[in-house]
C-alpha cells in the first residue's frame, strides 16, 4: 500500500492534492463532495478586504445614515443586530464546514493593508481555522514603489497577522519578486510557516468593439507548473517552510512533478472546476499508479528528489536550461524556403 500522506504547515496530511481558494469552498455540499472524493485538505474561498470595506460603506451610508432630515423615517429602518456581513458570513460558514468535515480547513484572507488584519485574523482563529493563507494580491503599479517597499509590505502583513494568531499562516505570493530565494527567506524569519507559489494575477482585456476594458476569467493551462517546477526545485532543501505549488495542475503529471521537485502539497481548482471532484479521485489514482510502476513506497521517497539541490546538473534550473531550450528549437520544413 503507498502511503500517500504529506506534512502541510504542521498538519498531517493523508494526500498531498488540496482544492485551494475557489467558488467550490463556498457550498457545503460540493466541499463534503472534495473530501469524499479524496481532498487532503480544503482552502476556503478568499476574504476579501475590499468587499468588507465596500460593506462597511454601505451599512454606515444607508442604515445609519439615511434618516439625516427624515426623523419619521427611522421606525422603518432594518434594526442593526438583523444585519449579516461578509465577515459573519464567512465565519459561519467556516464553522459549518469545520463541523461537517473531517479534514483541514483553511481560511483564506486576500488583501493589501494593514487595517483590520488583527481582527480577522482573530475572529477565523477563534471560528476554528486550521491554518490562515494570506493572499496579497498587490499590483505594483507606482513608479515610486521601490521593489524593497513592496516586499515590506507583505512583511508588515504577515507581522500585524502573527501578532494576533498561534495558527500556522501560508504566504500565497505572485512570481515578480528580483530575488524569490532570498525573500522567502525573510517570510520565514518573519514567521510564516509555508509559502504557496504561485499566485495568478488576473489580466484586464481590452473589448475592440466596444473599446472598454473587460475582466474575463481564463483557467489555468497545465504549462503554468513549469513556472513553479523552477522555483520549487530551486527553493526545496534551502527552508524550512512548507511549499505549495498552485496552478497549472489538471492531472497526475504536474502533480507528480512539483512533488518531485520539493511541493509538499499540491492545489488544485480549475480542473476540479471544469470537472467536478471525481477529477481529484482520478489524478490520486494515476499518481499511485505511477508510484506502484516505479517502485515508489510514499510520497515522502519521492518528495523533492528532482530540486536542484539533488540533480547531478544543478543548472538544468537555472540559466543554462534557457540556452539548451533555445538551441533546440528547428522550424518546420517549408517553413522558411
Amino acid at each position: 500500500m503507498i502511503d500517500l500522506s504529506t506534512d502541510y504547515l504542521g498538519l498531517k496530511l493523508k494526500n498531498p492534492l488540496v482544492p485551494s481558494a475557489s467558488p467550490l469552498s463556498r457550498d457545503l455540499d460540493a466541499a463534503l463532495r472534495l473530501e469524499d472524493a479524496g481532498a487532503g485538505a480544503l482552502v476556503m474561498y478568499s476574504l476579501f478586504e475590499e468587499e468588507l470595506q465596500a460593506e462597511d460603506a454601505m451599512l454606515d451610508r444607508f442604515l445609519l445614515h439615511a434618516d439625516l432630515g427624515h426623523a419619521e423615517a427611522d421606525s422603518f429602518l432594518p434594526g442593526h443586530g438583523k444585519f449579516q456581513g461578509g465577515l459573519e458570513r464567512y465565519l459561519e460558514h467556516l464553522q459549518r464546514l469545520k463541523s461537517r468535515l473531517e479534514i483541514p480547513v483553511v481560511a483564506s484572507l486576500n488583501g493589501v493593508s494593514l487595517s483590520g488584519w488583527v481582527e480577522l485574523g482573530r475572529a477565523l482563529q477563534q471560528a476554528g481555522a486550521d491554518a490562515l493563507e494570506l493572499n496579497v494580491y498587490h499590483v505594483a503599479a507606482e513608479m515610486l514603489e521601490s521593489g524593497a517597499a513592496v516586499e515590506a509590505r507583505y512583511l508588515s502583513l504577515l507581522h500585524e497577522l502573527r501578532s494576533v494568531v498561534s495558527l500556522p499562516v501560508v504566504m500565497k505570493l505572485p512570481p515578480f519578486f528580483s530575488s524569490l530565494p532570498h525573500f522567502v527567506r525573510q517570510l520565514e524569519f518573519a514567521g510564516a510557516q509555508g509559502v504557496a507559489l504561485f499566485n495568478r494575477f488576473y489580466q484586464p482585456d481590452i473589448d475592440l468593439d466596444t473599446l472598454c476594458v473587460v475582466d474575463r476569467l481564463h483557467l489555468s493551462q497545465p504549462e503554468e507548473a513549469l513556472l513553479r517546477i523552477r522555483w520549487l526545485s530551486i527553493l526545496h532543501g534551502r527552508t524550512r517552510l512548507t511549499l505549495a505549488a498552485t496552478g497549472g495542475v489538471h492531472g497526475h503529471e504536474e502533480a507528480l512533478k512539483l512533488l518531485l521537485v520539493g511541493a509538499d502539497v499540491v492545489h488544485l481548482a480549475s480542473s476540479l472546476l471544469q470537472h467536478g471532484p471525481a477529477r481529484l479521485t482520478q489524478i490520486l489514482r494515476d499518481m499511485e499508479g505511477w508510484m506502484d510502476e516505479r517502485e515508489y513506497v510514499s510520497v515522502a521517497q519521492l518528495k523533492g528528489s528532482m530540486s536542484q539541490k539533488n540533480l547531478s546538473d544543478p543548472t538544468a534550473m537555472a540559466r543554462a536550461s534557457y540556452l539548451r531550450v533555445l538551441d533546440s528549437f528547428s522550424p518546420r520544413p517549408g517553413v522558411w524556403s
